[in-house]
């Protein structure tokens, strides 16, 4: 079965309803080539793939509140006017900030898992990891399912904190109701050794899930690099807390096996769906926001395009348009890197003192601000990137830097510089050409004095998009420099959040470890509490 038609299948079971679970394994199963119940795990790992790409109920249910409204604003990659855009002005709005939870977890977010809810990526790679533990035919498919749980599970402790991890979607299988929730040091350490662990077993001569994953196709050796990307992220987030196992963990990275190029990048292609990916999940959920669902209230942050306009980075006319009228999808604007202008974060519509005609430099009309480009990111048939070579080879600068690794901190950071460039081109099939990106990288070397700052400002413009990631790694690092912005009654007192609150349903549903939890936080479930990695 092609890709293409076990996606399509996989969003018709989400859209059918309750039998979902069966109707799925029913019509993705070849009777001529595997068993019912094999199918049924390899079909569970596709739905955890696309789910988990932010777009769980084809309306970009998780892309649309945490990815952009919050992170792409916090992050300044974006700037919202809109009332409802909370992360420009750092308000809490409970039910957005949980949505990753709610959907990752999914509504057996307690444990439980029967048919009649509806699929969750937690649930179905637990699943699969579960039953498949001990089945040496699917060792692939198990193993695959334990890397991709660990990209998954860092994803949510890093948004957070501490979380149910491991009794998570439990429920069903073992009768774990209420699962505890794990520090976040301990499922750190837990993740690590399940990625050096799932990434030797992986067996190139033995049976893959094929088609059924989304990502590579069940391609063994890319799986393996994966894992030791993988491992490299984690082991970096914990650079300030525990910079002796960093070292450690990166060093096993590097000798295991990290991306080689953009062409080992985990990435899945999405599909266009009538109209432009609205109401399907095969879309891109924060391409068919930006370009179909709720076009006209994001703009590119003057942040973000001041900075790329500071080194004359060619990426700019990639990553923004100026249209007329937003709200016409078919208009793609004027991508002219010289017209394109940031719109401040911090503004907002309502004609009062803080409204955006009275922000400094204001063009006259909101819409002379950028829009995020058409062409590439704002589409429904943007790929989802999970993780890429361009972000691994960042990360490897500034271990370098750190002495942790042999090499060059500079090689490393040209390498970064330029796999995200060239990356542009997967995007839309364009970007900038070969010789410009060669003649930005000459022209933009790492500087001596500034490695980290500039390791990670580049970490910031390569992980657009990818809002949360990029959150997570300013948090981590401190870069790029953002000026905070102080509207009135916003929830932090004037600070960019730290980190997004726990579903609401959880004091309900799972109340004894939900407030151990939250006893454990610095100022409770609150955006100003650190991670633990957070310091």
């Amino acid at each position: 079965m092609n890709q293409k038609i076990l996606l399509a299948a996989c969003v018709s079971m989400a859209l059918l309803g309750p039998s979902c679970k069966k109707d799925f394994v029913s019509i993705n199963t070849n009777p001529n080539a595997v068993s019912a119940e094999q199918e049924q795990y390899a079909s569970l790992l596709t739905d955890a793939q696309l789910t988990s790409s932010g777009n769980s109920d084809g309306n970009a249910y998780e892309d649309w509140r945490g990815n952009l409204i919050y992170a792409s604003c916090m992050i300044q990659h974006l700037s919202s006017t809109a009332g409802y855009w909370d992360g420009d002005k750092y308000f809490n709005n409970a039910s957005y900030l949980s949505s990753y939870w709610d959907q990752d977890f999914g509504p057996q977010a307690s444990g439980v898992n029967n048919e009649n809810s509806n699929s969750a990526p937690v649930t179905n790679l637990v699943d699969i990891t579960y039953n498949l533990r001990n089945v040496a035919a699917q060792v692939n498919l198990y193993n695959e399912a334990r890397i991709f749980k660990v990209y998954l599970f860092q994803r949510l402790t890093d948004m957070y904190g501490d979380i149910p991890y491991s009794e998570a979607g439990l429920g069903y299988l073992s009768g774990i109701t209420e699962p505890k929730y794990d520090k976040q040091e301990d499922i750190y350490k837990d993740m690590l050794n399940q990625l050096d662990s799932a990434a030797t077993a992986l067996n190139a001569s033995a049976a893959t899930p094929g088609a059924s994953d989304l990502i590579y196709g069940g391609n063994v050796a890319k799986w393996q690099k994966f894992a030791y990307s993988e491992m490299v992220r984690i082991a970096m987030r914990m650079s300030k807390v525990d910079p002796t196992d960093a070292q450690t963990w990166v060093q096993k990275a590097v000798a295991g096996g990290v991306f080689a190029s953009n062409a080992d990048n985990a990435l899945l292609v999405h599909q266009a769906a009538a109209p432009n990916g609205a109401g399907s999940q095969v879309a891109n959920g924060s391409g068919q926001v930006l370009g179909v669902i709720d076009p006209s209230s994001a703009h590119l942050s003057q942040t973000f395009v001041n900075f790329l306009n500071s080194t004359g980075d060619p990426r700019l006319p990639y990553f923004g348009t100026i249209i007329a009228d937003a709200t016409v999808p078919t208009d793609m604007g004027d991508t002219t890197a010289a017209n394109q202008l940031g719109q401040p974060n911090g503004y907002d519509a309502t004609g009062g003192a803080t409204d955006i005609s009275k922000a400094p430099g204001y063009p006259g009309n909101q819409n002379k601000y950028s829009y995020v480009n058409r062409y590439t990111f704002a589409r429904a048939t943007a790929p989802t990137f999970f993780l890429t070579y361009s972000e691994t080879e960042l990360l490897l600068a500034e271990a370098a830097y750190r002495g942790w690794i042999s090499g060059s901190a500079a090689t490393y950071y040209a390498n970064g510089v330029t796999g995200a460039m060239a990356m542009l081109g997967a995007q839309a099939g364009a970007g900038p050409s070969s010789g410009q990106i060669s003649a930005y990288v000459t022209a933009n070397p790492l500087v001596t004095g500034s490695e980290l700052q500039m390791i990670n400002d580049q970490y910031w413009v390569a992980s657009f998009m990818d809002e949360t990631e990029s959150w997570a790694n300013w948090r981590r690092s401190g870069f790029p420099v953002l000026t905070p912005v102080n509207y009135t009654g916003n929830a932090t007192g004037g600070t960019i959040p730290r980190r997004y609150t726990y579903s609401t349903a959880e004091a309900a549903t799972n109340p004894t470890n939900y407030s151990a939890a939250v006893g454990g936080l610095s100022n409770g479930d609150k955006m100003t509490s650190h991670v633990w990695w957070d310091k």
